[in-house]
């Protein structure tokens, strides 16, 4: 299913019906008492949320339809757990609800198996972490949603760590004008430092300085680690021709490095 499609689950998005503050403040309050048709009126007016939010894991390989499926969930839990006296958006609170709904649903379904009593752990902390900060008014720490659940914050942390989701290195994490920047563009492998990497750039580029004869010498001598003799043997002339040959080389190689 292509995103820029109108049609999504038999759902026509360019006829999904847009409702004014005063509209949705009187479908809520009705559907907070039990109209279903109000209810219903609501859900089809903020699909759009859902199709907003899937859109950010459309590079997962996942079957689009399925993730809507999933997002519709997290949609209706916002409007039904919407508290009309606050001050929010209903946009505000439903998207976190649509987000993590799915993100759940990534993590059941993951290729990466979690046991069930470290999920569990990890739920029981999403939970406990939202209530503080209901509650509180700030985002807590580890230490707080570990003494909320008496537990040690090792377990806390192992179990938050082992429900994330698994990242591509092939992710984009940047893009401009089509061209992106890559998760693994951004790694660094410690093994090979930048000097060694100029060093061999300005080796291979003196090795196309030589000639053909003289660049086997030093390939077969240096590379491949022959001796003077079994190089002599291999193309055919003395020992000293290739020693005088060789140091030639390296010194028309040191011009270039």
């Amino acid at each position: 299913m292509a995103l820029n499609k109108v049609e999504i689950c038999g759902v026509e998005t360019s006829t999904l019906p847009t409702l004014s503050h005063d509209e949705m403040k009187s479908l809520m309050a009705r559907a907070h008492d039990g109209d279903a048709e109000a209810r219903r009126e609501l859900i089809q007016a903020n699909l759009r949320l859902v199709l907003s939010v899937i859109q950010r894991f459309h590079n997962r390989g996942e079957n689009m339809d399925d993730l809507f499926q999933v997002g519709c969930i997290g949609l209706m839990k916002g409007l039904d757990n919407f508290d009309m006296s606050l001050n929010v958006r209903l946009s505000t609170y439903c998207v976190p609800m649509i987000i993590g709904e799915i993100r759940r649903y990534l993590r059941d379904n993951n290729a990466v198996r979690v046991s069930r009593s470290m999920r569990d752990t990890a739920y029981r902390a999403l939970r406990t972490r939202d209530q503080l900060s209901a509650g509180g008014g700030h985002e807590p720490t580890v230490a707080e949603i570990a003494r909320e659940m008496s537990l040690p914050e090792e377990d806390v942390v192992l179990a938050m760590e082992a429900i994330q989701d698994p990242v591509s290195l092939f992710d984009p994490v940047y893009q401009n004008n089509g061209d992106a920047i890559y998760l693994v563009d951004q790694l660094k492998d410690d093994r090979v430092s930048e000097d060694d990497w100029v060093r061999d750039l300005s080796i291979s580029h003196a090795l196309d300085k030589l000639q053909d004869r003289e660049r086997a010498i030093i390939r077969q001598r240096y590379f491949q680690g022959r001796t003077q003799m079994e190089v002599a043997s291999e193309i055919g002339i003395s020992q000293a021709q290739v020693s005088r040959l060789e140091k030639a080389a390296l010194q028309t190689m040191r011009k270039y490095i």
